[in-house]
């Protein structure tokens, strides 16, 4: 899968996650912070699986070690690379 497909899935599972669970979410952009895109940590727990589901990849049960991203561009880029 390409970056741009990859990118485009991420924004449309913080999109779908976040109207699932009634949140508020803030302008998507590559410098928004993780923390005030307005997902909960539920919410992210469930963003994470349905990644794994629509991409096959779950880049936090790598072998390596792996930093969270602070960044909406960092969590797309961690995808990217995963997914490569």
């Amino acid at each position: 899968m390409d970056a741009v497909s990859i990118r485009d899935t991420v924004l449309s599972v913080f999109r779908k996650v976040a109207a699932d669970q009634g949140r508020t979410l803030a302008p998507l952009s590559d410098e928004l912070p993780l923390l005030k895109c307005g997902l909960d940590s539920l919410c992210f727990a469930i963003v994470v699986a349905s990644l794994e589901d629509s991409l096959n990849v779950d880049p936090f049960n790598a072998d390596e070690w792996v930093d969270f991203p602070v960044t909406l561009g960092e969590f797309i880029k961690l995808y990217d690379r995963t997914a490569a």
